[in-house]
């Protein structure tokens, strides 16, 4: 299938875009910035999801539409509301649109958990407001989706707004992590190219007009979790649990009383949080010590 994916230069949507084409799949990428790991065969256009015509153009002859573009940090959306609404919310309903008018077969919407409950602030909000969006378009004028609400991802090719990897960088750099909540939150963070594979799997028929759940099967406490990382670098971390009733996290379980339900799609096979966790680190370490390279296990001086 000819597949196009907007916000396939980022974190979880280049390992998507990795996937779909070791299927077998065209894919067309659609992001701000020229993506660092296109793949060969792969199509790379340059655009702005706000870009009415450039986001027809680029929808134009496609099977499928994935949506992993706008803004996808709580913190950031805390920040920029009105950015947050322009470019997710708006951003979602101009490529819904095109879309239609293209006669895309599927749309495919990567939204979250934080739909489910009250924690999350204004970037809850935005997926909520999504979603309905999508759904009425379906009800309206037909057009199918899967709407896909990821969990606590980590792993390859994420930045400081991915919340393991920020942990691990300040574990490694400081010997402490500041954390905006209690020890006791819990989380089951998936690999992300564990997410990638589960994702792979709703281009099947039976996952039109479903929200599926991509999540971990590893439940863990956050403090349990630093407490990992500091075993896994040997030293005793110094944690800062910080009290911030607007960072917009959930504590136990993002759960709410919601109308509509997902189905929950994990892996048959999943990435060990302890060795994915190491993987984060090494990458981590090579790129803030590009003089030493890993031979062996042992980090020694290049030539």
């Amino acid at each position: 299938m000819n597949i196009t994916v907007f916000g396939g230069a980022g974190f979880l949507g280049s390992h998507v875009c990795d996937k779909l084409s070791q299927a077998g799949h065209q894919v067309t990428l659609v992001d701000l910035t020229p993506s660092p790991w296109l793949q060969e065969g792969q199509i790379m256009r340059r655009g702005d999801l706000l870009d009415e015509a450039a986001v027809a153009e680029a929808v134009a002859g496609a099977d499928v539409v994935f949506n992993y573009a706008g803004i996808a940090d709580i913190g950031e959306a805390n920040r920029r509301p009105v950015d947050t609404a322009r470019v997710n919310v708006l951003g979602n309903v101009i490529l819904l649109e095109a879309c239609r008018l293209a006669g895309v077969a599927r749309y495919v919407f990567a939204s979250s958990l934080y739909v489910y409950g009250a924690s999350g602030g204004f970037y809850r909000c935005s997926k909520q407001a999504c979603e309905l969006y999508i759904e009425n378009y379906q009800a309206m004028h037909g057009l199918k989706y899967t709407i896909l609400r990821y969990g606590s991802l980590y792993g390859p090719r994420a930045d400081r707004r991915n919340a393991i990897h920020r942990f691990v960088a300040e574990a490694l750099e400081t010997g402490g992590i500041a954390y905006y909540g209690a020890p006791t939150a819990l989380r089951e963070y998936v690999h992300v190219e564990d997410a990638a594979d589960c994702t792979l799997e709703i281009l099947k028929p039976a996952f039109e007009n479903q929200h599926v759940v991509i999540s971990g099967n590893q439940p863990m406490r956050v403090g349990d979790l630093f407490k990992m990382i500091g075993e896994m670098l040997g030293k005793e971390l110094q944690i800062h649990y910080q009290d911030d009733p607007g960072h917009g996290h959930y504590q136990v379980t993002p759960y709410a009383f919601m109308p509509k339900l997902a189905k929950k799609l994990t892996p048959s096979l999943t990435t060990d949080l302890g060795q994915g966790i190491l993987r984060v680190m090494e990458e981590i370490h090579s790129a803030t010590h590009p003089d030493l390279q890993d031979v062996g296990g042992y980090f020694v001086h290049k030539d």
